[in-house]
């Protein structure tokens, strides 16, 4: 299969799933579906964020090597699909020490945004709660920004917000 042939058949679950399939564990073909987003165009980076966040939650170790471009490419001005499924992939796979501070500015940015779908705000608040797990410091940033968020929030946020915000206080310092 040609990934990339494959990703503009189509945008759909079929397809995603038919992709997730052929790629399964093998580094060397989902290095493929890496270099589709390093091309950057937009609608297949779109269409291929879908794959590599189920490639992500099936096989989180092929994502370790890939880890620096990914949080490079939020940088972009990305689909909100694309950001939603990065961040997504952020959930489950283990984020090394050196990368945290760079992913944590971008998930602080989301989730402090207006203009940001509560699914990347969802995203952000968990992959930030993973971080604090490591760097129990930074709830101290986290918990108040999280607090001014509950009177304002929206049923999925709010219910994502203090669920975070509970998890988070359990968190020695």
């Amino acid at each position: 299969m040609n990934i990339e042939k494959q990703l503009s058949v189509e945008h759909s679950k079929k397809n995603a799933q038919l992709i997730v399939d052929y790629i399964g564990d093998d580094p060397i073909l989902f290095k493929e579906l890496i270099d589709v987003f390093a091309k950057g165009d937009i609608r297949l980076t779109q269409r291929g964020s879908w794959p590599l966040s189920l490639i992500a939650e099936a096989y989180p170790a092929l994502v370790k090597k890939h880890i620096g471009f990914l949080i490079q490419l939020l940088d972009k001005p990305l689909h909100v699909a694309v950001k939603r499924n990065v961040l997504r992939l952020f959930q489950t796979v283990d984020i090394p020490k050196k990368e945290m501070g760079p992913l944590a500015d971008k998930c602080f940015t989301y989730l402090q945004s207006r203009s940001e779908p509560i699914a990347v705000k969802a995203f952000a608040m968990t992959v930030l709660y993973k971080i604090c797990l490591k760097e129990p410091d930074l709830k101290n940033e986290l918990i108040p920004i999280l607090e001014d968020m509950l009177p304002f929030s929206q049923s999925g946020i709010l219910a994502r917000a203090q669920k975070t915000l509970k998890q988070l206080k359990k968190i020695p310092n």
